[in-house]
């Protein structure tokens, strides 16, 4: 079970917060143990391979927090070596707001969504940029292939700590590929009835005809 995060995230006060309300004795052993970082296995590497999007968090030199939606095609965030996250920053419109958040304090949050199966990972780390004149191989090991974007610079992140939510209040929301694939077999079966209307027809033409 991942502990860091809930070590990390979780303040004097919120677990003052936890004991009145009664739930701090579950919470003090989902966060008890090694407090090293929660390592990034098969099942998140897999969940995160699969995601177009996430958003990330950053806070502002003036302690403002700072959402931004991030996406791609299925996997242009990778997991990479030593417990890290890496992605290519695409030119946007050029306010910069993530990255000068970023310089002024690494920390991040990213939130990754699976809509249709009702499930969600947060990761928090530590990013470091990387300027794209800098490292080419990088930038190029990080692109997805044939994608129509220009890339900046790599974003890095050292994961601290990940948490799996709960599916209570997710709301179902599907995606053209999804809504695609599952109406592919409703698709086929309209296309071979029409075929066969169309042979059908053609017989009773034929038939007209010859009388």
């Amino acid at each position: 079970m991942a502990q860091n995060y809930l070590h990390t995230l979780f303040t004097d006060r919120a677990r003052a917060l936890q004991q009145e309300a009664g739930s701090r004795t579950s919470y003090a052993r989902m966060e008890s143990g090694d407090h090293g970082p929660d390592l990034i296995g098969d099942a998140e590497a897999a969940f995160i391979a699969a995601r177009d999007s996430f958003y990330m968090a950053s806070v502002t030199e003036t302690g403002w927090p700072y959402v931004q939606h991030r996406g791609g095609p299925p996997g242009f965030l990778h997991v990479l070596e030593g417990n890290r996250l890496g992605f290519a920053d695409y030119r946007g419109n050029r306010q910069f707001m993530s990255i000068a958040n970023l310089e002024a304090s690494p920390r991040v949050s990213l939130f990754l969504m699976d809509y249709p199966n009702r499930r969600r990972l947060k990761l928090i780390g530590t990013a470091s940029l990387v300027d794209g004149e800098a490292a080419p191989d990088l930038i190029a090991s990080l692109m997805p292939p044939d994608y129509q974007a220009k890339a900046e610079r790599a974003i890095i992140i050292d994961v601290v700590g990940y948490d799996w939510n709960c599916p209570q209040h997710i709301t179902p929301r599907f995606g053209q590929a999804d809504l695609e694939q599952a109406i592919m077999p409703f698709a086929n079966e309209l296309n071979q009835l029409r075929a066969e209307n169309a042979r059908l027809q053609a017989r009773l033409t034929e038939k007209e005809t010859g009388q």
